[in-house]
């Protein structure tokens, strides 16, 4: 009778579950039957399939392809390949020099890194590495592609590159490079002034040693006259949260909104604000960026035009802007998925949003720069900062003006002036 008792209260108590929550009762029945297929795939595979294959093999394959159902930067991760992304590389690599990104599917150069292979092999922003050894890397997850472009120094890599040319209209012009890779000593920082009062400080990347050398380029800078400063963070893909929170708060004060992050999760909501005080709260500043500026750099321009703080001048950046955390999984695996999204102060998303052509940093001046004039103003901040023996005369004759850069200066040459009239009146 007790047992009869127990099997009516279970199937009561069951009964009432499915009544109260049956969209709960499908949503589970549902997804176990679409497992049930990946399962019953397998399964067919492993006993009729030509020949004899790996299950983990094809385990690894059916996570890969749930993965690269989600977006550009979500990415599940081997074994080795997590092993990898973990490892520290020191800022010293064997390499060919390049900063890349995966975009619409490709390998895409960044920027070359000055007086490196890639540099010398006359690779461009923009550039597609479509093939490296001969495979393609398209929609292949961007640690694999890296860890096949960097090697032992001495050694050989073969690549295809795809360059867009200027007629929109035309094919991409692909070419076949044989590079040999170097010791590659990455710089995250570069300062320089550009006339009496005016500092420039270029930033590379956001790595993890950006901070303290943002910081000591401004303070050598100011030792140097500077009352104005431009901030230069075009062909910058990104990097560290935390370096691009730590700049912001050299530059602006009043514990203000930097950048806050959004999920679905509640605990995915997070919010980064600048300390009470900065030391370099009331310097003058214009921020360049380009269609290349990412992540990072796209967080420190937002914050700099939501608060204004700044003057933004160049192209709309990328529009990466997406957080992502790394799962460890139980075979020492790995998940890479996005958990959220970043916001600027005033609760734009950065994200690109193709469909709606939303994302992205939009600057407050706007100026296109021609591909063969970026060419050229990059091989000149190459004889900047690692001067040549040519003769200079020559070099001088054939340069081009960084048309961003001298209307950066204009404005701040600008602002000085109204403020010395308001100060007459």
């Amino acid at each position: 009778m007790k047992n009869i008792r127990k099997i009516v209260l279970v199937t009561v108590s069951a009964f009432f579950i499915g009544a109260v929550f049956p969209y709960v009762n499908y949503a589970i029945d549902k997804t176990y039957q679409q497992l049930k297929i990946i399962v019953d795939v397998l399964e067919l595979i492993k006993e009729s399939y030509v020949d004899v294959i790996d299950p983990q093999k094809l385990i690894y394959g059916a996570a890969k392809g749930m993965v690269a159902e989600l977006d550009a930067y979500s990415q599940f991760m081997e074994p080795d390949i997590y092993e990898r992304v973990k490892s520290d590389t020191e800022g010293e690599f064997g390499g060919i020099g390049i900063r890349v990104d995966m975009r619409e599917g490709w390998l895409t150069v960044v920027t070359p890194l000055p007086n490196t292979p890639a540099w010398r092999a006359q690779m461009l922003p923009g550039d597609k590495i479509t093939k490296i050894e001969g495979e393609s890397t398209k929609d292949i997850i961007i640690d694999v592609l890296i860890k096949k472009l960097r090697g032992t120094p001495g050694t050989k890599v073969n690549i295809t590159v795809a360059r867009e040319p200027e007629d929109k209209n035309a094919e991409w012009i692909s070419r076949d490079i044989t590079i040999t890779r170097e010791l590659i000593k990455t710089e995250n920082v570069k300062s320089r002034m550009l006339d009496e009062k005016t500092g420039y400080v270029k930033i590379i990347e956001f790595t993890g040693h950006a901070t303290e050398n943002v910081a000591k380029a401004l303070q050598e800078l100011k030792g140097k006259g500077m009352e104005a400063l431009v901030l230069d963070l075009r062909y910058n893909p990104g990097g560290l949260l935390a370096s691009a929170v730590d700049v912001s708060k050299m530059l602006m004060n009043a514990e203000r909104m930097v950048v806050y992050t959004k999920g679905r999760k509640p605990e995915n909501y997070q919010e980064f604000r600048t300390g009470s005080s900065a030391p370099y709260e009331n310097l003058p500043l214009v921020v360049l960026i380009n269609r290349y500026s990412a992540s990072a750099s796209e967080i420190v321009a937002g914050a700099m035009q939501d608060n204004r703080r700044a003057v933004i001048i160049g192209e709309r950046s990328f529009g990466k802007a997406s957080v992502q955390s790394i799962i460890p999984l139980t075979d020492k695996s790995a998940l890479r998925l996005t958990i959220a999204k970043y916001y600027t102060p005033n609760g734009k998303s950065i994200q690109h949003d193709a469909k709606n052509e939303t994302g992205g940093i939009t600057p407050d001046i706007t100026i296109k720069v021609p591909l063969e004039t970026e060419k050229k103003l990059l091989q000149q901040s190459e004889e900047l900062y690692f001067p040549g023996k040519e003769d200079k005369a020559v070099k001088k004759k054939d340069e081009v003006k960084d048309e961003v850069l001298d209307r950066a200066v204009e404005l701040l040459k600008a602002r000085e002036v109204l403020g010395n009239l308001k100060q007459g009146k």
